[in-house]
C-alpha cells in the first residue's frame, strides 16, 4: 500500500492576517491490491495518526500496499482531534472527468479561506499577487477585508449554526461584516478567493474539463479559461464593482415556481434574476415593487425568501451602467477560451465569438443566470467540484442531478461551520481520490506504507476472530459490487450497509449465477449477514434442506451506524429507509420550502419520532430548543434514545403512542418498513402503498428485475412481517399540562392513520398554543380536505399537497401556519 499525502505546513506571510496557531492537516490517500490489504493499512494509519498528529513534510501523500495501482482505495484524513477515515472503494478502473463550479456572492464570509492562506503556499502567493494588483483599484489590502483582525471580545463560533444557515438569524452584522458585503469590496474578495482556490487544485493536479460560474463565478472561468488576464479580470471585476455601487440599492427574492409561473406576476419593475431550477427562481427589482410582488406571493400560498443582497442584480436595475461596462471591457484583451464553459446568459457552453465580445459581459450584467440550463449543458462530466466559498451550488446541483448523476463535492466550508478549510478542501481531494477522479496523482510523493503490521494489528477484531470460508470471500465480491463499497464486516446484515430489498433481488440472481444456489428473498433477509449467508450458501449447494432461523427473520441490531450526508451520525436499522427520511428532512428541505421555520427557544413537539431524524433537525436548525418526542414501537425507541443522547439534543423521550384518549392499542410494527408501522394495519393498503412507491422511484430507471419483483407477493410479505407490541396511548393535551408547556413553535405528526385521534387528542384551550403544524394525511374518503377545513377553521393558513414518490396512494402532507404565511 502507498500513500500519497500533503501535510499543512506552518507559515506566515508579512501581513500575517490568518489565524493564530499552527493546524497541520494530513491527507493519506491510500492504495491496496485487496479490500483486505486495504482495511488493514486504513485501520493502522488511523491508529499512528491517533495516537500522534501527523507532521508530515507535505500535506497530502499517495502510499501504496503491493501496487500503486492497487484495484481498491481508501483515505484518511489527519489533524486536529485525530484521524478520520473518509471511505473505501473498489476502483472502477477508469478514470472521471472534474468540472469545475464557481460561486457567486451571498455565500462569503469573513475568514474565508484563512486556513487556506496559512496552509499552503499556492493559494497564498495567489492571494498576494491579486491584492497586490488590486490595491490601486480599491485604494486598500483585500485581504485586510477579508481576513480583519478579530473583533474585541468576539466569542468562538459553534460547530454549525443551523440557525442562521436556514436564515433564522436576525442579530445585527458586525463592522466587519458590512465592509466584506459591500458590493466593492465583496466582489473582488470572492473572486480572488475562488482564482486562489483554484490555482491550489491546480497544484494538486485537477485540471476541469468544462467549468460554470455563477454571476460573478463565471469571470474567474473565463479567467482560467484565458478569455480574461489576471490583471485584467481584476480590473474588470473591481471596476464593475464600483459601478454597480453607485446605482440606488434593491431586492431579491427568492420565488418557488417554475419560470413560466414567475414571469407573468413581475410588472414592468420586477425582472427574472436567476433561473436556479425546475421550480427555483430568483427575482430582484426596486424594494417597494419586490415587496407588493412579496405580499401577492403570500397570498397564493406561494413560498418565498428574501435573498440577502445590497442590489437588485441581474435586473434591469443594473441597464443604467451597462454601456460603461461594455466600454470598459473593450480596453481590455479578450481571447477565445482553452477550457469550455458555461456561459450564465444562455446556459450553453459559450461561444468564442460571445467569449471576444466586449458587449457580452453588459448582458450579463441585466440577464438572469440560467444555472439549471447551464447544469444540464455540462454534460458528461463525471464529478462537479464546487471551487469557491460555500456548497449553494453543490445543493442545488445534487438536486438537478439526482444522487445518482456523479458525485458532487464542496470544497469550502459553509459560512456558517467553524471548521478548517483546509480540512474541507482535503476532504474534498480524499473524495475526489474515491470516486476515480481525472488528477494528476503522481504529482503527490508516494511511498510504500510502513505499518501494515501495526494496521493488521489494529483490525485483528477481523481476522483473529473471524476466518472467512471461499464462499465467503466471493459473496463479499457480489456484496462490494451491487452495495458500491468494499467496506463490509462479515456479522453486519445486508441490510444495515445499504441493500434494500431491490438490490437482494439483483443479490439473488448473481448468487444463482455464481454459485448455483438459489436463495429466496425471505432466506436474503434470514441469513443476511455475510457470514450466515456463506452458510446458507454452502448449505443449498450441498442439497440439504435451509432450516429457517429462530424466532424472527429481522436482524436489527441497534448497533448499525451510519453517517448522513450532511457529516452527522446515526444509528439505524434500514440504510434505504434512513435515506429517505434524510433526503425528505435534510436535504430537500421540505419543511422550509413550506415556510416552516423555528426561532431560537423553540418548543417542538415530534408525533412519530422513528429513529429521530425529525427531532435531531430541530435541534440543529435553531438554538436551544426543547423537543418532546413520541415513539411507540420499543426497537425505535431505543435508536431514538440513542441518536438523542449521542447529539446532545434537549428531548423528553416518550415510549407512548399519542391519540385522543387514556387507552392501551396494539401496535403493529414493521422492522424493515418502520415508517408504515401503525395501530390501524391495513395488509392491502400497505402492501398497495408499498407498490406504488417502488413503481413511482423506478419511473426514470425501467428495471425489468424490479418490476417481476414489485409484482410478485414474496418482496411484500417479507417487507411486512410484523412483530406485535402493546402501547400506552394519551392525549396530547395530557402530556401538555404535566409537562407545563406554554408555547408549542411547531408540532410534526407521522403516525401513519392516526392523525385524526392525534388532532382530536388537542383541547381547545392547547390550540392557541400551537404556531405551526406538519403532519402526514391519509387522504381516506376526503379526509385531508377535512383536515384542511379544521385548521383553517383553527386559525392557520394550510397548504396541502402530495409528493411525486406518493402519486398512486392516498399519502399527503399538510403545512399549517398560524396567521398568514
Amino acid at each position: 500500500m502507498s500513500p500519497n499525502t500533503i501535510t499543512a505546513e506552518e507559515t506566515h506571510d508579512r501581513t500575517a492576517p490568518p489565524s493564530d496557531g499552527p493546524v497541520l492537516w494530513h491527507l493519506a490517500l491510500v492504495s491496496g491490491a485487496s479490500g483486505t490489504s486495504l482495511d488493514a493499512g486504513l485501520a493502522g494509519l488511523k491508529a499512528r495518526y491517533t495516537a500522534s498528529p501527523a507532521h508530515e513534510d507535505a500535506p497530502v501523500r499517495i502510499r501504496t500496499l503491493g501496487s500503486a495501482d492497487g484495484g481498491h482505495r481508501g483515505a484518511v484524513l489527519a489533524g486536529e482531534g485525530g484521524a478520520t477515515e473518509l471511505g473505501a472503494e473498489a476502483s472502477a478502473g477508469t478514470t472521471a472527468s472534474v468540472a469545475f463550479m464557481f460561486p457567486g456572492l451571498g455565500d462569503h464570509y469573513l475568514d474565508m479561506g484563512r486556513d487556506l492562506y496559512r496552509d499552503f503556499p499556492v493559494f497564498r502567493d495567489a492571494v498576494d499577487n491579486c491584492a497586490d494588483a488590486l490595491a490601486p483599484e480599491l485604494g486598500l489590502d483585500i485581504r485586510e477585508i477579508v481576513f480583519p483582525a478579530p473583533a474585541p471580545g468576539a466569542h468562538p463560533a459553534p460547530a454549525v449554526d443551523l440557525r442562521r444557515m436556514l436564515g433564522r438569524d436576525t442579530a445585527e452584522q458586525s463592522e466587519n461584516e458590512r465592509r466584506l458585503n459591500a458590493t466593492r469590496f465583496a466582489q473582488p474578495a470572492l473572486f480572488v478567493i475562488e482564482y486562489a482556490l483554484a490555482r491550489l487544485w491546480e497544484s494538486w493536479g485537477a485540471r476541469p474539463s468544462i467549468m460554470i460560474g455563477y454571476s460573478l463565478g463565471e469571470y474567474v472561468a473565463a479567467t482560467l479559461a484565458g478569455v480574461l488576464s489576471l490583471n485584467d479580470a481584476l480590473t474588470l471585476v473591481a471596476r464593475r464593482a464600483a459601478l454597480i455601487d453607485t446605482l440606488p440599492q434593491g431586492a431579491m427574492l427568492a420565488v418557488m415556481l417554475p419560470e413560466e409561473q414567475v414571469r407573468p406576476q413581475l410588472g414592468t419593475d420586477v425582472s427574472l434574476s436567476a433561473v436556479n431550477g425546475t421550480e427555483f427562481c430568483v427575482v430582484a427589482g426596486p424594494v417597494p415593487a419586490v415587496e407588493t410582488l412579496e405580499q401577492g406571493l403570500t397570498r397564493q400560498g406561494v413560498v418565498h425568501r428574501r435573498v440577502q443582497s445590497t442590489h437588485a442584480f441581474h435586473s434591469s436595475m443594473m441597464q443604467p451602467i451597462a454601456d460603461e461596462v461594455t466600454e470598459l471591457a473593450r480596453t481590455l484583451t479578450l481571447n477565445t477560451p482553452r477550457i469550455p464553459y458555461i456561459s450564465n446568459v444562455t446556459g450553453r457552453i459559450i461561444t468564442d465569438q460571445e467569449a471576444t465580445d466586449p458587449g457580452y459581459w453588459a448582458r450579463h450584467l441585466v440577464s438572469p443566470v440560467r444555472f439549471a440550463d447551464g447544469l444540464n449543458a455540462l454534460g458528461a462530466a463525471d464529478l462537479l467540484l464546487e471551487t469557491g466559498p460555500g456548497q449553494t451550488l453543490s445543493s442545488m446541483a445534487t438536486v438537478a442531478r439526482g444522487s445518482a448523476a456523479g458525485t458532487v463535492v464542496a470544497s469550502m466550508r459553509h459560512p456558517l461551520e467553524n471548521r478548517s478549510d483546509s480540512a474541507v478542501a482535503l476532504k474534498a481531494l480524499g473524495r475526489l481520490w474515491l470516486a476515480g477522479a481525472d488528477i494528476d496523482w503522481a504529482g503527490f510523493p508516494a511511498s510504500e506504507l510502513d505499518i501494515v503490521a501495526d494496521g493488521a494489528t489494529t483490525a485483528a477484531r477481523d481476522t483473529e476472530e473471524h476466518t472467512s470460508t471461499a464462499t465467503e470471500q466471493e459473496l463479499h465480491g457480489l456484496w462490494a459490487r451491487l452495495l458500491k463499497t468494499d467496506r463490509l464486516p462479515h456479522d453486519v446484515s445486508f441490510f444495515e450497509v445499504g441493500g434494500n430489498s431491490l438490490l437482494a433481488t439483483r443479490l439473488i440472481l448473481r448468487v444463482k449465477r455464481t454459485f448455483g444456489a438459489e436463495l429466496s428473498l425471505r432466506q436474503v433477509y434470514e441469513w443476511a449477514t455475510l457470514s450466515r449467508m456463506a452458510t446458507a450458501i454452502d448449505t443449498l449447494r450441498a442439497g440439504a434442506e435451509l432450516a429457517r432461523p429462530e424466532g424472527s427473520s429481522h436482524t436489527g441490531n441497534s448497533l448499525a451506524r451510519f453517517t448522513l450526508p450532511n457529516g452527522l451520525t446515526v444509528s439505524h436499522q434500514n440504510e434505504a429507509e434512513t435515506r429517505h427520511f434524510y433526503e425528505d428532512i435534510f436535504d430537500h428541505r421540505t419543511y422550509a420550502k413550506n415556510g416552516i421555520f423555528l426561532p431560537d427557544g423553540a418548543t417542538v413537539v415530534d408525533v412519530g419520532g422513528n429513529i429521530g431524524l425529525f427531532t435531531l433537525f430541530a435541534h440543529y436548525e435553531a438554538k436551544d430548543v426543547r423537543v418532546f418526542t413520541f415513539e411507540p414501537a420499543p426497537p425505535m425507541f431505543e435508536l431514538l434514545s440513542q441518536n438523542v443522547t449521542e447529539h446532545g439534543v434537549n428531548a423528553q423521550l416518550f415510549n407512548i403512542g399519542i391519540s385522543d384518549t387514556e387507552t392501551e392499542a396494539n401496535f403493529t410494527f414493521y422492522p424493515r418498513s418502520s415508517g408504515m408501522s401503525s395501530f390501524h394495519p391495513d395488509d392491502a393498503e400497505e402492501k398497495h402503498n408499498l407498490r406504488t412507491i417502488i413503481a413511482n422511484q423506478q419511473k426514470t430507471e425501467a428495471d425489468a428485475e424490479i418490476a417481476e419483483l414489485v409484482s410478485s407477493d414474496e418482496l411484500l410479505d417479507v417487507r411486512f412481517e410484523a412483530i406485535e407490541f402493546t402501547a400506552t396511548l394519551r392525549p396530547l393535551s395530557a402530556v401538555i399540562r404535566e409537562q407545563g408547556i406554554e408555547r408549542i413553535d411547531l408540532i410534526k405528526i407521522d403516525v401513519q392513520k392516526s392523525e385524526r385521534q392525534v388532532i382530536d387528542g388537542i383541547a381547545d384551550e392547547d390550540w392557541p398554543k400551537i404556531q405551526q403544524m406538519v403532519l402526514e394525511a391519509h387522504d381516506a374518503d376526503g379526509e385531508v380536505r377535512r383536515l384542511v377545513e379544521l385548521l383553517e377553521n383553527r386559525g392557520f393558513t394550510v397548504r396541502a399537497e402530495q409528493d411525486e414518490l406518493y402519486v398512486g396512494t392516498d399519502i399527503h402532507n399538510i403545512y399549517a401556519v398560524r396567521g398568514a404565511r
